[in-house]
């Protein structure tokens, strides 16, 4: 057999036949949930509260072998993709070795995949990661969290683009979506209900810093919005 670990290219029949117990794959995702290129970033960003890995034996379609395994794992409410996806490598290789094993020894069969449940994670790019604050405070959080640490969350702000690091949401009515709201030891901005909170953030050609230090920095006049 021969294993790989979240690979996302189609194999041609000719690779398929060659091992005589197939390909296995180990996904981040607990399938037929999230198929593609980034389930994990997927599953934080739809609110997810429990996802997993799983290993399958790869056919010519996407992400859809039978499964052999599963682990799981409970997504944390400040989970990024990054943090997630870390601790998903260290039960994901377990499980693929347990399954190994299992295949080699003859106990282990794999189960097709129910096809009403199939959803997908395609490839997130830098514009996808671009935030609206049009959006409701929750939505907002939880594409940062997605998106972190690649390709990294932003937003515009004075026409350059400002890196954005994970942030809170804040129980408290704010002003226009976008709206920076700057005090002594706290940088919020409006979104369509609550405020979140910034907590680092790096603007074009500086270095990483926290919020209240660029906003000292930048003297951000009232009324002003990241877009």
């Amino acid at each position: 057999m021969c294993p790989v670990v979240a690979y996302g290219a189609m194999l041609p029949q000719s690779a398929l036949d060659i091992p005589a117990h197939g390909w296995v794959n180990l996904h981040f995702s607990l399938l037929p949930a999230w198929r593609g290129a980034a389930p994990v970033q997927a599953a934080v960003r739809a609110g997810d509260e429990i996802t997993g890995a799983a290993t399958f034996k790869i056919v010519k379609a996407l992400d859809a072998g039978p499964v052999y395994g599963v682990v799981t794992e409970k997504i944390e409410p400040g989970d990024t993709a990054g943090v997630l996806l870390a601790r998903l490598a260290v039960s994901g290789a377990s499980l693929l070795v347990s399954t190994m094993d299992g295949i080699e020894d003859g106990t282990l069969r794999a189960v097709p995949q129910p096809e009403e449940a199939v959803s997908y994670a395609p490839k997130i790019t830098a514009s996808d990661a671009r935030i609206s604050f049009a959006a409701p405070a929750i939505a907002v959080d939880r594409l940062i969290r997605a998106v972190t640490p690649e390709p990294g969350a932003w937003a515009e702000f004075r026409g350059e683009r400002l890196k954005l690091g994970p942030v809170s949401v804040v129980d408290e009515p704010g002003p226009a979506p976008g709206e920076l709201v700057v005090e002594r030891r706290r940088v919020l901005v409006g979104t369509a209900t609550k405020l979140v909170l910034l907590s680092d953030v790096q603007a074009q050609g500086k270095k990483r810093m926290a919020a209240t230090d660029w906003a000292r920095g930048t003297r951000i006049e009232q009324g002003e919005r990241l877009q």
